[in-house]
């Protein structure tokens, strides 16, 4: 399982829960961050496989 997934659910899951509503934005956002993040490497990668 990806980091960010993991932290993504676990944010989701404090946030329905109702506990540490700001800890679970923060995790949330830091989810979101990483999934661009990876993304933008990943095609970054396959640009560069392909020259």
């Amino acid at each position: 399982m990806p980091s960010w997934l993991l932290i993504l659910i676990v944010g989701v899951v404090l946030l329905v829960f109702g506990v540490a509503v700001e800890a679970a934005k923060f995790l949330i956002w830091i989810g979101i961050i990483v999934l661009v993040v990876s993304l933008i490497l990943g095609v970054v990668g396959r640009g560069k496989s392909r020259i």
